[in-house]
Order: C-alpha cells, then structure tokens, then sequence
C-alpha cells in the first residue's frame, strides 16, 4: 500500500514539474514580445521605403507612403537603370569594396599581430603609430596634395582605397583579440620549429575567423558607403562609385524641380529617392547574413581586454 502511495505521488510529481517545465517563464514571453516589437520598429520604415520606391510619384506627393504601393509603378527604376552609367557605378564600388577591403585586412592584421605579440623594437613603435591618428589627422589639404601631386592617384580606385586602409579603432579591437589566442598553442609552435610568419597564417588566422569577419564586414561597409573621398579624387563621371552617383542625381533632380520647365518634364523626385536608398543598401545587407554568425563572438572577442 505504501509502494503504490510512493509511486502514485512520484508520478503526480513528474507531471507537475513536466507541466512547469512547458509553461514559458514570463521573462522569456517579455522577451520574445520586445525583441518582435523592435524588429517592427526596424522592419516596417525600411518596407516603406521599398512600397515607396514602387508607388506613383503624384500618389507619394499627395498621400504619403503606405506599406502597399497603390498604384504600382517602376518609372524610378528605370530612370535609374536606363544606360550604363548605373552599372559603371556598381562595377566601380564592387572593385573598390571588394580589394579595399581584402587590403585593408591584411594591413589592419599584420599590424595587429606585431603589436599584439610585443615585439621588442618594434611593437610599442607601431603601436603609437597607429594610435596618433585617433587624436589628430594632418588635414584635408596635406591629404589632397599627397594623393593628387605626389602618388598622382587621381581619377584612380586605390585614391578612395589607400586612405581607408587602416583603421586604428579596428586594429585595436583585433590587437585584443589575438592577444587572447592561447599562449601555449603559440609556444608548442614554437618548439616545433615554426617562425613568426608560420604561426601568424597557420595558426593566428585561422583562430581568429569570428574577428576577422566583423572587421572585414566594418571596412566593406565603410567602403561602400563612401563618397567624400571619391568626391575629392575623382573628376571622370564613368568612374565613379555608386553613392557619390546616387548623391548627384539626386542633387540634379532635386535642382531640376525648381526649374520653370519643371512641370513638363515630370521627374519622379520623390520615388526616385526611395528608389536609390533601395538600390543603395541592397548589396550590403545582403552580406550581413554570411557574417552573422560570426559577428557577436568577433565583437566579443574585441570587446574583452587581453
């Protein structure tokens, strides 16, 4: 009888505790509503761009924008695609992201990995030297005429790559993330035999994936999305990358607005705009998925003090 009593309650209390196991904490349901309700907030003003860049140019200028475009029309896009001056610009920022970035991870991590390692002699100079231009710069004019007199880089891609090479707030997240890679696995290297330059590419690099990620997705973002430079360097119009394009047509068009003919002529402004913030972003927040999983351990990483 007392058996039977046991087990009776042994499984009452499997049931109980099965049942609040099942029932979600009210933490994890506050969670779960704010995280929906902040991807909203992100999610429905970049839709209203898209609809709006699909929406007719009178129903924008006398409706507002709406999530769904009533009615649908394309006229921005091909405003925007019509010759090849817009893939001109794309093949321009493709180049520029692309090599610009792979440079500058190169430079951004070789120059972390001497510091990082406290070379005698050379680390603490290399240091200071990428430390100084977080302080100060040397201005825009001594800039201009390095680039314009003396390494002759004008109307070139390497005039807006070279002076984003190396960021010094990048190489010192970096710096304290290689500085957290196991000294030991570095020691047994040593030992083995490898020098320097083995261990950086066989075993630095290959550590430190997540960093090296974040990184790169910080400089291709910057890449693409910069324009001053290629405004300072850059004269012939079918070299130039896609947002100081987008930043002239819409100066153009906005100009055109206010000319008398501007009535006949009829210029989707307000589309056009919305259509070239969509044509804009597209490319970039496409990679963000690829670096995803990497990207919360790669700021982590950076984040921790070595």
């Amino acid at each position: 009888m007392t058996t039977a009593l046991t087990s009776s309650l042994a499984k009452t209390t499997a049931r109980t505790a099965t049942r609040r196991r099942r029932r979600p904490e009210a933490f994890t349901v506050v969670s779960v509503i704010g995280v929906t309700c902040f991807m909203l907030i992100c999610l429905v003003p970049f839709w209203m761009i898209v609809s709006g860049s699909f929406t007719d140019e009178q129903t924008l200028a006398t409706s507002g924008y709406s999530l769904i475009p009533r009615p649908f029309s394309t006229t921005s896009y091909e405003l925007i695609f019509t010759g090849p001056t817009v893939l001109s610009a794309y093949t321009a920022s493709i180049f520029i992201t692309v090599v610009g970035t792979a440079m500058a991870l190169a430079f951004t991590s070789g120059l972390s990995w001497v510091i990082a390692r406290r070379l005698p002699y050379v680390s603490r100079p290399l240091a200071v030297f990428a430390y100084i231009p977080m302080l100060f710069t040397g201005g825009l004019v001594p800039l201009y005429l390095l680039v314009t007199q003396y390494l002759k880089l004008q109307n070139s891609y390497f005039a807006v790559i070279l002076p984003l090479l190396v960021a010094p707030f990048l190489v010192f997240i970096q710096v304290s993330a290689f500085r957290q890679l196991p000294e030991e696995i570095l020691d047994s290297a040593r030992v083995d035999g490898a020098g320097e330059m083995q261990i950086f590419f066989r075993i630095g690099l290959p550590l430190s994936k997540p960093i090296l990620a974040v990184i790169g997705l910080f400089y291709a973002v910057h890449y693409w999305n910069e324009w001053f430079t290629a405004l300072l360097f850059m004269s012939d119009v079918h070299k130039y990358p896609l947002p100081l394009l987008l930043q002239n047509l819409i100066s153009n068009v906005s100009f055109s607005q206010m000319l008398p003919t501007a009535a006949e002529q009829s210029t989707p402004v307000y589309q056009l705009r919305l259509a070239l913030t969509v044509v804009t972003i597209g490319p970039i927040l496409l990679a963000y998925p690829f670096a995803q999983r990497y990207f919360v351990k790669g700021i982590t990483l950076g984040a921790t003090k070595g």
